[in-house]
């Protein structure tokens, strides 16, 4: 087991119950000592002959295994011919059990996957899974690790959200409904470059051999996975997802428009949806993510009536359009998870006059993206280490270097005006300040949240 974070700690409990002989190896002492205190062995899995023993060597999803260079154990494993794996992998070739033959209803997995909006989407999924009375587990990149789960019951659901990440590396994919949700650049370094980025994006459909496929369409690239799976306009195996465009053909559609979901089969709507008083889902964004859990609850036959009194009780996820407060007429949102600009382009389109709090360690690709859905800025608040180049970056917007982000937010908070959003979406990674963007979001909740006496 390389790597000892929560899913290689995971992995090996999960091994050893099993009544295999994990071997763990982290370059992190403190990661060995926590493995060595829960009864693991540790050994040092780059020494000369360290493969010659093992049957597989299993990594966490945060190592490199081709590029931009393959970690030297993994590069020893290939040598060795050791089979290299995943937790996910893992997952999928032991899941079934012997006594699922005595199920009314075998169990079903759920993969969501894709740049943006693949955690709302899963929690959504889960969350109307349990509002509708069935069985339903969260796991994977989100929630629980997917070996720390309890095995499903009759009819139970388990919901996967997997990163690149996962499924690039998984030997195993077989899920019984994959979702799709878009397409936008990221982690290219990781997967050297867009082509393996998305290659990364496409074995959960083109290795998964999913019954279902639910596939966002508003990108070229789940137009052409829909394509790839389809055996022609009217194969319903295919349900196509979209925030942007009108229903088209016989096939099954899912679309929203104007903040109206509608469902659509054989050229016919048979289910609608008003999104716009949907509190937790906000945004067009949003309303895409709806579709694409509309789409696989629709899969098991849940109706539309449940599904949707589901949405108003779905309170959304910490960190992505996330309302912490009002107070004399202006909203504060925390969107930290917008760490590129596709997603903090959505973000900017889904509020009107947005005090903006961005920022951070700049992705690839530029930020033109972002500038473009910049209409409702009022004005541009930067943080990061690198605020002043960020700052010059933003071509048209109004913007006020402020470098850390007590400071951001006592501008916005001095500036904003009744009707006005302040938003936290960074258009950026939060490695330069912050250990993730969950610590980024947290510490603009409590600035928030001090500032305003709350």
């Amino acid at each position: 087991m390389l790597g000892l974070g929560r899913s290689g700690l995971s992995t090996a409990r999960a091994l050893k119950a099993g009544g295999a002989v994990p071997v763990c190896w982290d370059d992190n002492p403190d990661a060995r000592a926590r493995a060595e205190a829960e009864g693991f062995d540790c050994a040092d899995l780059g020494r000369q002959g360290a493969m010659d023993d093992l049957a597989r060597l299993v990594v966490s999803p945060g190592i490199p295994h081709l590029y931009p260079a393959p970690n030297p154990v993994i590069a020893a494993a290939y040598e060795a011919g050791v089979p290299v794996d995943n937790d996910i992998g893992l997952f999928f070739r032991s899941l079934a059990a012997g006594g699922w033959e005595q199920f009314d209803t075998p169990p079903k997995v759920f993969a969501i996957t894709g740049s943006n909006g693949k955690s709302t989407t899963s929690a959504l999924i889960h969350h109307c899974l349990v509002a509708a009375g069935r069985e339903a587990q969260l796991a994977g990149n989100i929630g629980r690790g997917v070996l720390d789960i309890d095995p499903p019951g009759d009819g139970g659901v388990v919901v996967l959200e997997l990163s690149s990440y996962q499924t690039d590396l998984a030997r195993a994919l077989t899920p019984d409904v994959a979702v799709f949700t878009n397409f936008s650049p990221d982690h290219l370094d990781r997967h050297g470059g867009i082509g393996g980025y998305f290659a990364a994006k496409r074995r959960l459909f083109a290795e998964g051999g999913p019954d279902r496929a639910v596939i966002g369409i508003d990108e070229p690239e789940g137009r052409y996975i829909a394509d790839q799976l389809g055996e022609g306009a009217a194969d319903d195996r295919v349900i196509r997802i979209s925030a942007s465009r009108k229903p088209t053909g016989p096939g099954w559609q899912v679309m929203a428009r104007k903040g109206f979901l509608s469902e659509w089969r054989k050229g016919r709507q048979v289910g609608s949806i008003d999104l716009r008083a949907v509190a937790g889902l906000p945004g067009a964004h949003n309303h895409q993510n709806a579709c694409a859990a509309y789409a696989a609850l629709r899969t098991l036959g849940i109706a539309p009536r449940t599904i949707e009194q589901a949405f108003h009780s779905f309170a959304g996820l910490p960190h992505r359009s996330q309302l912490i407060a009002e107070a004399d007429g202006v909203r504060y949102v925390n969107d930290s998870k917008a760490t590129n600009v596709d997603s903090a382009a959505k973000a900017l389109s889904a509020f009107p006059n947005i005090r903006w709090i961005c920022g951070g360690l700049e992705k690839e690709g530029g930020l033109d993206a972002v500038i473009e859905a910049a209409g409702s800025v009022v004005k541009a608040y930067v943080i990061g280490r690198e605020a002043a180049a960020f700052a010059v970056k933003l071509r048209g917007i109004e913007a006020e270097v402020c470098t850390d982000m007590e400071t951001a937010v006592r501008r916005a908070i001095e500036d904003a005006q009744p009707g006005d959003t302040v938003l936290l979406a960074p258009a950026a990674a939060s490695f330069d300040q912050y250990d993730s963007f969950e610590r980024r979001g947290e510490d603009f909740t409590a600035r928030v949240t001090a500032a305003l006496g709350l």
